[in-house]
């Protein structure tokens, strides 16, 4: 589809979900995508870590695509970059933090010279076709969070990116209420608004308000300090630091992923003032109350630092007494990979502190008094919920229609939405699905090798070998190899079964090969379920002598 004479908006990822946010802004026969993210595998996945966007809508009218700005640098926004950007052939654009981590996906997937980064100033903009970018920076768990102001000749767009409202940052400085109301009183057409947290009644929290939180549960910790927190959230290492200094305890980080944000960070003039740290052999040697760790894992990560010590698979070692303080949000999926690390801590004797004991966490998203805020601040025409599930969206739309906004559009992704001219409506339906990367390969998520792999995974796996004469007639007895199928005591019992069952399919003169694969096939699935009552999947090789 070619944009005509209007103003549309596409969203192939991060409408109706958490995550791998896509967004597609048309107008005469351009595009451009705001953003380009991932989301992070659940058990229906089995074998996966990654979900990635389908593009194949933007991949099949890529000649009339721009380019792609990005407003920050989490990774459900920028992660897909590496698998997906250089089949798009078209320019990047971030600031300057946002680029440094933009920049080491691309070298480590080997394609940096194959996709073309620009480095746009904090605060600076860029031209591309119809649509003039401007960042504008909000608040938000990264560094360089920004909105951005879209003008197009149909109005502005105010695509607000992951926000928050935060009197006390402790890292960058936000657009002021005042700033924020300068680009209302000019008029704006649309919001394009994250939904996170609409259901949280309350503001989402100072930064500042969790460095005094912070303090006062280090301050009491007698031995050992552990803190866990997201990598990316570079203003809550910032305050750490600061809780380290002031308590008289070093800082050792452990994470590899910590290491690239502190590096990225500091080259993008931010944690200059950071302490000194030490590497993980020093820290050992330390007395237990003067030092503090800074780990990833705190999502129950398998292969993260935390999940590492807490079974103690890592140089860095906790004992009773010692204090692991869960510095984030327990995003939801991720309960039960938490509670398994938590409670190997807790076998140790290790004291753990949450955001539901103590204020060591604030979110990085709006909620209610802040969007509210907002509303008042932008004044749109039309508000566009993204950035959350149906329910979440659904109840922004209600808000804000509710706080005197004219229109709110509900959409979900693939919906194509016309903005302008006259009143805004979902005009209809593009491809919007999701891709899985399955080890180095990119596969369809509801393709043929997720849904073998299900059933692998739910019912198990049988092999059948059976040897035809030239005749069709039986050589020797089937061979049959179980694996995943529920009969461990009785499973030389079953085989003997499963195996007289194929001998029984195989019918003296068959001649159709396929049809005798078939017969057995299904023989010995029978035989399973009536031991099992699973339906395992069942592949039968036919040898012919």
């Amino acid at each position: 589809m070619t944009p005509k004479n209007e103003l549309l908006f596409l969203a192939l990822g991060g409408s109706g979900e958490i995550g791998m946010n896509v967004n597609l802004y048309g107008c005469q026969g351009k595009w451009v995508m705001v953003d380009l993210g991932l989301t992070f595998a659940d058990p229906s996945y089995p074998g996966v870590d990654l979900i990635l966007p389908d593009l194949s809508f933007i991949e099949d009218n890529r000649d009339d695509l721009l380019g792609i700005v990005l407003t920050h640098g989490h990774e459900d926004h920028i992660g897909a970059i590496p698998y997906l950007a250089a089949d798009l052939g078209v320019p990047l654009y971030a600031t300057p933090f946002t680029a440094g981590l933009i920049r080491m996906k691309l070298e480590e997937e080997g394609i940096k010279s194959q996709v073309k980064l620009h480095i746009i100033p904090n605060e600076g903009s860029v031209q591309l076709g119809p649509f003039g970018f401007r960042y504008m920076p909000l608040a938000h768990s990264i560094p360089e969070g920004n909105a951005l102001v879209i003008d197009t000749p149909y109005g502005t767009i105010f695509h607000t990116g992951d926000w928050k409202l935060d009197d006390r940052p402790l890292l960058g400085v936000p657009s002021t209420p005042e700033q924020l109301t300068a680009v209302g009183d000019k008029g704006v057409l649309a919001l394009v608004c994250d939904s996170t947290n609409v259901f949280n009644p309350e503001a989402s929290g100072s930064e500042g308000d969790v460095r005094t939180g912070l303090l006062e549960v280090v301050k009491g910790a007698k031995k050992r300090v552990l803190v866990t927190t997201f990598a990316s959230n570079a203003a809550r290492v910032q305050t750490l630091g600061e809780v380290a200094r002031e308590t008289g305890r070093t800082v050792c980080v452990a994470g590899r992923s910590l290491d690239r944000i502190i590096g990225n960070a500091k080259s993008a003039g931010y944690l200059r003032d950071f302490p000194e740290m030490v590497d993980w052999e020093t820290a050992m040697k330390m007395p237990r109350n003067k030092v503090m760790i800074i780990a990833t894992g705190g999502q129950g990560e398998a292969r993260a630092a935390l999940a590492r010590v807490a079974f103690d698979s890592h140089p860095i070692k906790l004992d009773a007494e010692d204090m692991v303080i869960f510095s984030s949000k327990q995003i939801p999926g991720n309960e039960i990979a938490i509670g398994r690390i938590q409670n190997a801590l807790a076998t140790k004797g290790v004291v753990m502190v949450t955001d539901r004991q103590a204020e060591v966490h604030v979110s990085g998203h709006p909620g209610r008094p802040e969007l509210q805020a907002m509303y008042k601040w932008i004044r749109p025409e039309i508000l566009l919920p993204v950035h959350g599930e149906m329910r979440h969206m659904a109840e922004q739309a209600r808000l804000g229609l509710s706080e005197g906004i004219p229109h709110a559009v509900v959409q979900g992704n693939g919906d194509i939405v016309r903005l302008a001219p006259g009143t805004p409506k979902i005009i209809g339906k593009e491809t919007a699905g999701r891709l899985v990367l399955d080890g180095d390969v990119i596969l369809p998520a509801d393709g043929s090798t997720m849904n073998e792999r299900r059933k692998l995974a739910l019912h198990g796996q049988i092999s059948v070998a059976v040897a035809i004469d030239r005749k069709g007639g039986l050589i020797g007895t089937p061979a049959v190899r179980v694996q995943g199928v529920p009969v461990e005591e009785d499973k030389e019992a079953f085989i003997v079964e499963a195996s007289e069952e194929a001998a029984k399919a195989v019918t003296k003169g068959a001649k159709e090969e396929e049809a005798l694969r078939e017969r057995v096939r299904l023989a010995v699935r029978r035989s399973a379920t009536r031991w099992t009552g699973k339906k395992p999947i069942v592949d039968v090789l036919i040898v012919n002598a």
